[in-house]
């Protein structure tokens, strides 16, 4: 076996223009292939970061009516859906993929938030104690909200950055009092979220969807929610799942879970906002397109596998004369086969890896000048060497089979 590949090598290197001009259309169907499975890949990643947006690996959960969001800031309470509980929240921690789950009352936007003559016109949340560290949230100033702020009711809030900005201009929050729904709340902390990745805003529909979110958020104890809003509010839940793959598992049997456990009838039920099913239906829209794309750049291959059949053909009839001393002297034709097989083997290996080389740099490129995201798959890198050895074994067999079968006798005529 040694000895083949040193002969093919040789045989490579003894003819370099001609071994390269065959390896040719392995070279560029298999670069082809992959800077499309990179641009893929890439363009998949970057769709599923656009979705997921801060990368903290929640899913949110909200009540839906006849498969509708239920907005309760204007919608009378629903019949049949009682609060959740702390031990419905015990339950859905057990659930596989859960790392943690919080429930809150949300008002998306309120007009009867003020500090002194200033109006603040965001959001206001009424949270409980694992809402801060399910969302991945860190106080950046004075404190977050303690069990003594819930045992005791107590009338204090903290805000997110914007929030400060829109109600203080610049003044230090902390220890300042507020006015909720005519009610004073007392600042004690400012938190904001800890984000890994931020979400890409790529038409109008993004901008309004994003900056509806600019205004920031008040959190006060949701002990309190019901000095200023209605008593027995259904809330929103938002788990956390253990990574990000099990975000759609966990958001699911979390929603079912709280569906069967705090609905009463069938008309509402709660659901998970599945946020890597919108990716994957994204992606698969793409995902059509590119594989013509592969099975196109696949004929640059099939015709490299003629070059090398046709190259090989023509190798046989150079070496006949060696071929049949080589039989003549005791050589078998199964040595003869594998010798040839071998050389058509390592030529399209060759190709393969100047193939993949030259398309991670094609895909590199491409993203530097047009703007598209890559990503490097090196499974594929190695199936595509693979393939193109395999290539080279099937396109070669051919010749190979001729050089095994000539007669000694008239090998050695030959001129």
């Amino acid at each position: 076996m040694f000895e083949n590949i040193g002969l093919a090598f040789q045989g490579v290197w003894s003819h370099k223009l001609r071994s390269f001009l065959t390896m040719l259309g392995i070279i560029i169907g298999i670069a082809a292939i992959i800077t499309i499975v990179s641009t893929i890949k890439g363009t998949n990643e970057q769709i599923k970061k656009n979705l997921i947006g801060s990368g903290t690996n929640t899913v949110q959960i909200n009540l839906n009516r006849d498969g509708n969001p239920v907005d309760l800031q204007w919608e009378a309470l629903p019949a049949g859906v009682r609060m959740i509980t702390e031990e419905d929240l015990a339950a859905i921690r057990k659930l596989e993929g859960v790392q943690d789950v919080t429930a809150y009352h949300a008002r998306g936007y309120v007009d009867g938030v003020y500090y002194g003559n200033t109006a603040y016109s965001g959001a206001l949340y009424g949270i409980d104690s694992h809402y801060f560290s399910a969302n991945n949230y860190r106080i950046n100033s004075g404190r977050g909200l303690t069990a003594d702020d819930f045992t005791n009711f107590r009338k204090v809030a903290v805000l997110e950055p914007a929030a400060v900005s829109a109600l203080f201009n610049g003044e230090d929050p902390i220890g300042k009092t507020i006015e909720v729904m005519g009610e004073p709340y007392t600042v004690v902390g400012t938190a904001a979220q800890i984000v890994v990745n931020e979400p890409v805003i790529n038409n109008l529909n993004d901008y309004y969807m994003y900056s509806s979110e600019s205004a920031g958020t008040i959190f006060i104890p949701d002990v309190c929610w019901d000095i200023s809003f209605r008593y027995d509010e259904p809330q929103t839940v938002v788990v956390r799942a253990k990574s990000t793959d099990e975000m759609a598992s966990a958001g699911k049997a979390a929603a079912d879970a709280l569906t069967e456990a705090v609905i009463t009838g069938n008309t509402y039920a709660y659901k998970a906002s599945d946020l890597l099913e919108q990716a994957s239906n994204l992606q698969s829209l793409s995902q059509t397109t590119n594989n013509q794309l592969i099975w196109i750049a696949g004929i640059s291959l099939l015709v490299g596998g003629i070059g090398v059949m046709n190259i090989m053909l023509v190798s046989v009839t150079e070496r006949t004369r060696e071929i049949g001393l080589k039989i003549a002297i005791g050589a078998r034709g199964g040595r003869i086969l594998w010798q040839f097989l071998t050389e058509a083997a390592v030529l399209t290996l060759m190709g393969g890896l100047l193939g993949v080389a030259a398309g991670i740099g094609l895909a590199y490129m491409l993203s530097n000048v047009m703007g598209t995201p890559v990503a490097i798959s090196i499974p594929a890198c190695v199936i595509a060497v693979a393939f193109s050895t395999l290539i080279g074994v099937i396109f070669g067999l051919v010749p190979a089979v001729k050089a095994s079968h000539l007669n000694p006798i008239e090998a050695l005529r030959h001129e």
